[in-house]
């Protein structure tokens, strides 16, 4: 079956085979089985409306979808199962969200890119072409740095991190990042050992490095490389706002990235068992964070203390965009935008949900962390809000840094 094709689940029919040896008559076939199949029947329909089984007859569609690391909300089993109850099934091809951008998205009912650069050029070039395109908005997740207690407690030693307050008493899980500090110790080429990583009983000669995945494909990349561009901006302004800032800034800050995992595989890396020795430090998502850690706890009844949580001081707002192709795919998106359960599961998940008015959701995320005995990270950071670069020149910092075409800004759009 082609991608975009729509499935159906065919309905069920009741096939009845005659016997041979004529033992029961067709009266008493009729009196046997009809009251049988009036009970299925009413038994069916009972559960379908209290909402534990699907009426035999409804139709169900799978709709096909692509995206990131927000697959982590629909491969969720809790998800899928109330999607069930709406008659919709979810098939997800992975793939970076700027990758999802700039590849040909026809044969699909929705798209999730991770943040609104590759929303941008996604609905300006439906929008352009007079295509079907709805944007739903319903949870946001910051971009982190993920790394071990050994190196954000040599990061510590070396005043370019410091632990939040009450994130985990004598061991926390989260500390604010200096990026302004950070990126001088990697321009300086300074090395784990040269900050005393041997002192937490590490030995690693290893260049110090955030790993993220290739910028050219993952929205995650793209943010970190923008965050970076803004913290070394040098005596210029906060973000690039010509072709050719946009190129010197791209030329600057190439040294300071390293790129490399696929965008699927950073976080899987880093809970490995391998993870601390290949990378060290990663650009992830906290939604990704908190979702292990509360399984953690519910599996071994304490937490990971040796995973911990990097929040850079700077921080951009990274907006993920459901963005419908067509009519099912709006339906899906005003589902997980609006239904209180979905809306709860979402939460669950570690993502911070959206009000109506594109706000973060109260303080749900805290109630259930706590809940779950998960130190909740600092909701309220008096952090920088740090503004993203116009597409355009975003764009062509990526082509620089990445050594990949830009995207072609639709028309319309800021430049």
């Amino acid at each position: 079956m082609a991608i975009g094709e729509r499935r159906v689940v065919e309905e069920p029919r009741l096939a009845v085979r005659r016997s041979s040896s004529s033992l029961w008559s067709r009266r008493t076939f009729l009196v046997v089985l009809l009251p049988a199949l009036a009970a299925v029947l009413t038994g069916a329909a009972v559960l379908g409306i209290s909402g534990n089984l699907l009426l035999p007859f409804e139709r169900i569609i799978t709709l096909e979808g692509k995206m990131a690391s927000k697959r982590d909300f629909f491969e969720d089993e809790e998800v899928q199962r109330l999607l069930l109850k709406h008659h919709i099934r979810i098939h997800i091809t992975s793939s970076g969200s700027r990758e999802v951008a700039i590849r040909d998205i026809s044969s699909y009912d929705f798209v999730f890119p991770s943040g609104q650069p590759a929303g941008d050029l996604i609905t300006g070039q439906r929008a352009a072409d007079n295509q079907y395109v709805k944007v739903h908005r319903p949870f946001v997740s910051p971009i982190v740095l993920a790394t071990y207690r050994e190196y954000a407690e040599t990061l510590r030693d070396a005043e370019i991190a410091t632990p939040q307050p009450a994130s985990g008493q004598d061991k926390p899980l989260y500390y604010v990042l200096d990026m302004g500090k950070f990126l001088k110790a990697i321009g300086e080429k300074k090395r784990w050992a040269d900050l005393g990583i041997q002192q937490h009983g590490i030995t690693n000669e290893n260049r110090i490095l955030a790993q993220s995945p290739d910028v050219c494909g993952s929205n995650s990349a793209g943010t970190y490389l923008a965050l970076v561009a803004f913290t070394r901006r040098g005596k210029g302004n906060d973000v690039p706002q010509t072709d050719r800032e946009a190129d010197e800034r791209g030329r600057a800050i190439r040294p300071l990235m390293e790129q490399g995992l696929p965008a699927a595989d950073v976080f899987r890396t880093y809970i490995s068992p391998e993870g601390k020795g290949i990378a060290p430090v990663v650009v992830a998502y906290e939604h990704q964070y908190l979702t292990y850690q509360a399984q953690f706890q519910a599996e071994s009844k304490k937490l990971d203390t040796e995973r911990v949580l990097l929040y850079p001081a700077s921080q951009f707002v990274t907006q993920p965009q459901f963005i419908a192709l067509n009519r099912d795919g709006d339906k899906l998106g005003e589902l997980i935008t609006h239904d209180p359960q979905l809306r709860r599961r979402a939460m669950e998940l570690g993502f911070r949900i959206l009000d109506p008015t594109g706000e973060v959701a109260g303080d749900q995320l805290s109630k259930f962390l706590e809940e779950r005995h998960v130190p909740v990270p600092s909701m309220a950071r008096d952090n920088t809000r740090t503004a993203m670069p116009r597409l355009r020149f975003l764009e062509r910092m990526i082509s620089v840094v990445g050594d990949c075409p830009a995207a072609e800004v639709p028309a319309g759009r800021p430049e």
